[in-house]
């Protein structure tokens, strides 16, 4: 008999696919073992996977229609249209006319990596009621000023949320019904982050269940107590922990360890202080709620919850006070997109100063606390973001701003006049992470690990370690990174004491290394490393070292047409020794790097309006600030690394 070979073809053929398939699962489980972080979801492994990590670029603070503050200033997209807008898709925006029309358009000129879509918990089922005609609720009278009286409705239903424990009359007996139409909310929330997401290994975007928990006023019934929640993966609890289930932030880190963390079922978070600036100096206090000082428990708790803080957003940089303070020299450059507004919940409270909320005198108040208890509550990572109620993450290019909505001008009923937003506010920034591949588990290990920072938009990188035994021509070796990781640590990482407690001059190392945006961001200009340190008397100190300075330029920007002139780098690469380093002292470092000055958004628009401050009759309605004698119309653009913290050995 002959052979059938076309049977022994297939034979063959399904041993070779067995083989093949045997051989792919044994690489991805190696793969997968080779993996420097937790992996808690089951998805496809990225193409794109770094080993010495790339910086990814996103937003960790966006408001959609799903807020009440949003809703009530006419904004119409939801979590799925804002996710399609990180991708670069062009969205309508306010104001619609009656047809529906949008009368206006945004799109960002280049995609985000991630997102996270983070609306106010509090009022979820409030403002689906009166928003879904067929809802219980939908004709109740606080639903009727909502829909008709927007803005009033605004301060009225988040005073009853701020102030009082009990629900609106139409949320039902214990607020059953809002409760059960803030579940559909969440789920809303979850499909739309769910559906984002891309679990292909193409990994061309990750998308992370969020929300933000608003606590309206801190002890003092002030400041801003804000903070987004992130959530590693889809599993989450069965509705958000919001304010009105506890007003306290403590209470916050509590109810997220139990229906988290602490229970079993894989749920992992952290949250991210926003805003510190605008906190009335409630956001860092060293004491509890009861005016005490902190005790070790309620510090790892908050050290454990809290790894990063949000450094800058559309309502200003919280990184410095502005001014002259005790022996510190004042830094000039905290002057940047520096509001003079005390606390978010009253403005006219008067100026702020310098215990208001700061990032700097928060990071020494930390030292203090590490010094008396072992543990730093305070030991923060640094973002930035947008905080957009317009539901757009990402859109921080000053030449295509179209305001931020939320505490700026609404434009629910028309394009507003003259400026889009308030003129102390700005567009926002973007959080970086670095991470070995675009997946949650991966961006979310490195924001655990602080490996992140944060810019005022352009998309800079920006490496930075420390260590104690790089050479001085890092900068020029082709290893540069994987020397950085072998010998040192990067941003957010600790830095061990030396044990020569007595030889000054066996100083630490810091190493940066910054390029410029490579879609058209200005040329870089300076490299900074700010330190921060509390000294033997427990004043606390601080020093602002020049570690790169590019000089000799002319670099300038032209207010009447925005025109720049000078030239610069596209990249800067510098080692810096600490020559005041004192062994005994705990201390942090970070640093900063500009760019060349460019036009602010408000001097672009102001001139896009035809003001000339010589000729009053040029200065049309809404464009009055164009000309006053605090309009800021020249910025530099920079980023801002996480601290990397020494701890002395004693």
């Amino acid at each position: 008999m002959r052979p059938n070979h076309s049977v022994y073809s297939a034979w063959l053929s399904i041993l070779l696919l067995g083989c093949v398939v045997v051989v792919q699962a044994e690489n991805s489980a190696q793969e997968s073992q080779h993996r420097p972080f937790e992996q808690t979801e089951r998805r496809e492994h990225c193409d794109e996977y770094t080993p010495l990590k790339r910086p990814y670029f996103g937003d960790t603070h966006v408001h959609t229609a799903l807020s009440q503050d949003a809703s009530t200033q006419g904004t119409r997209i939801r979590p799925d249209g804002a996710y399609r807008f990180a991708k670069g898709e062009r969205v309508a925006i306010q104001p619609f006319d009656e047809q529906g029309n949008a009368q206006r358009s945004q799109q960002i000129s280049r995609p985000l990596d991630f997102a996270a879509i983070t609306d106010h918990a509090e009022l979820y089922g409030e403002v689906r009621i009166c928003n879904t005609p067929e809802l219980e609720g939908y004709n109740n009278w606080v639903c009727k000023i909502y829909r008709h009286f927007p803005r009033v409705a605004f301060y009225m239903m988040n005073a009853r949320a701020g102030f009082i424990d009990s629900r609106w009359g139409y949320c039902g007996e214990e607020g059953v019904h809002c409760e059960e139409q803030a579940a559909v909310v969440w789920q809303e929330l979850q499909n739309a982050a769910e559906h984002a997401y891309d679990r292909s290994s193409a990994c061309s975007f990750t998308s992370f269940n969020a929300y933000e928990w608003t606590g309206l006023h801190g002890p003092t019934g002030k400041g801003n107590m804000h903070r987004n929640v992130i959530f590693r993966n889809d599993i989450v609890p069965d509705s958000p922990i919001s304010a009105l289930d506890g007003r306290r932030p403590d209470q916050l880190w509590s109810a997220l360890e139990q229906q988290c963390l602490d229970n079993g079922s894989g749920c992992d978070a952290l949250v991210i202080p926003h805003n510190s600036n605008l906190s009335g100096g409630q956001m860092l206090r060293t004491r509890d709620f009861n005016g005490e000082p902190i005790d070790v428990v309620q510090a790892k708790q908050r050290a454990r919850l809290e790894p990063l803080i949000e450094l800058m957003q559309h309502k200003g940089s919280s990184e410095c006070f502005s001014g002259a303070y005790g022996a510190i020299e004042e830094d000039e450059l905290c002057a940047f997109e520096f509001l003079q507004q005390a606390n978010m919940g009253n403005p006219t409270e008067g100026a702020p100063g310098p215990d208001n909320g700061y990032l700097r005198e928060g990071l020494r108040d930390g030292l203090r606390v590490q010094e008396r208890l072992g543990v730093n509550p305070f030991k923060f990572g640094f973002i930035a973001s947008t905080d957009t109620h317009l539901g757009l993450p990402g859109a921080v290019e000053e030449d295509r701003f179209q305001g931020g909505g939320g505490n700026g001008k609404s434009a629910r009923f028309e394009i507003p006049p003259g400026l889009p937003d308030r003129p102390e506010y700005n567009p926002g920034g973007l959080a970086v992470v670095w991470a070995e591949e675009n997946s949650r588990d991966a961006l979310f290990a490195g924001m655990r690990k602080k490996e992140t920072y944060g810019t005022s938009g352009p998309r800079i990188e920006l490496r930075f370690f420390g260590g104690w035994g790089f050479e001085s021509g890092i900068c020029e070796t082709s290893d540069l990174v994987s020397m950085g990781y072998q010998n040192g640590v990067p941003m957010g990482g600790d830095l061990p004491g030396t044990a020569d407690l007595q030889n000054h001059s066996h100083a630490p190392s810091f190493v940066v290394s910054a390029l410029r945006d490579a879609n058209g961001g200005e040329p870089l200009q300076r490299v900074q490393i700010i330190k921060g340190w509390v000294d033997a008397n427990g004043e606390s100190r601080e020093s602002v070292f020049d570690v790169a300075t590019i000089a000799g330029h002319d670099v300038a920007v032209d207010p009447s047409n925005c025109e720049t002139t000078g030239i610069g780098p596209g990249s800067i690469c510098t080692i810096w020794k600490d020559p005041d380093f004192d062994p005994q002292q705990n201390s942090y470092y970070y640093t900063r790097v500009l760019q060349n000055p460019s036009c602010r958004w408000s001097q672009r628009q102001c001139l896009a309006n035809g003001v000339d401050c010589s000729k009053p009759d040029t200065i049309g309605e809404g464009l009055e600030a164009c000309c006053a004698a605090d309009h800021r119309p020249v910025i530099q653009e920079r980023a801002w690394s996480s601290p990397i913290w020494y701890r002395a050995r004693r």
